[in-house]
């Protein structure tokens, strides 16, 4: 005799649970979640604690990029340590002193591409196979690319300093996003044309979510790609600058770090 099925394989609402990882159709026991569903949700929250509060390892990253003959420069905030990072999230914006007189000096270029930790160490997984698609995408359009700014304890206006000192005209950060209890490697970039002391959030564009489980890297370069060409052609971004790249073509794949001329 075959078993009736269980109360939560008959709602609508299951079929639609491989299409996200949203909690839905988690059934129940009596009045209360299923035990499955709540350790789940206890584990997650977990992994969500843990992504905010690990220290980020730049150094496979660095690693990588400099072996491809990349400029590797690591820079921090004002922040001293996480905790008070987490705390004081204007001490997170701005460069520290040391930092700032490192970056002095060095030619200017169109576009700088910051690295940060902000609030998920574990996004920084993401950012080597999107820099082997867009480095290659920018270069070949003829912009100059400065230095691969590494930045810990860092959120995502300190870009702007950085722009400034090195003369960039556009920043583009990319930062581990807040976690959610589904995405705790999320990765953001963002990018801002011609960078001032208290740029808006309104004058930046986002590319949000980038991970397997979310939006792949393959269209979030294609995305950055031309966001930031447009960018520079008709000098704005944020709220005045829209996405109409569409799809990336079949040809746009990843074939790893460059091995190119630095801008």
């Amino acid at each position: 005799m075959t078993k009736p099925p269980k109360p939560d394989d008959l709602t609508p609402w299951t079929s639609l649970k491989e299409f996200t990882d949203a909690r839905i159709a988690l059934g129940r026991a009596g009045t209360s979640l299923p035990t499955r569903e709540l350790l789940k949700f206890n584990a997650a929250h977990a992994a969500a604690r843990d992504a905010v509060h690990a220290p980020a390892d730049f150094e496979p990253l660095a690693r990588s990029l400099k072996a491809v003959g990349e400029v590797v420069l690591h820079v921090h905030s004002q922040a001293a340590d996480r905790a008070e990072y987490l705390r004081r999230p204007d001490l997170g914006r701005t460069l520290s002193p040391e930092s700032l007189a490192d970056l002095e000096g060095r030619p200017p270029c169109d576009v700088v591409i910051v690295v940060a930790d902000g609030l998920s160490a574990g996004a920084l997984a993401h950012v080597e196979p999107l820099l082997a698609l867009l480095l290659p995408e920018l270069r070949g359009a003829g912009l100059s690319v400065g230095p691969i700014v590494l930045a810990r304890q860092s959120r995502v206006a300190l870009g702007d300093g950085v722009a400034l000192a090195l003369g960039a005209k556009l920043v583009l950060v990319l930062i581990g996003e807040r976690p959610g209890l589904s995405s705790p490697d999320s990765l953001g970039a963002y990018l801002t044309f011609d960078p001032q002391p208290q740029t808006r959030d309104s004058a930046r564009n986002c590319v949000s979510n980038i991970r397997p489980a979310g939006l792949n890297v393959r269209p979030a370069a294609w995305k950055l790609a031309h966001l930031i060409g447009q960018a520079l052609r008709r000098e704005l971004s944020g709220i005045a600058l829209k996405d109409e790249g569409g799809e990336p073509p079949p040809q746009f794949a990843p074939s790893g770090l460059p091995q190119l001329p630095h801008g």
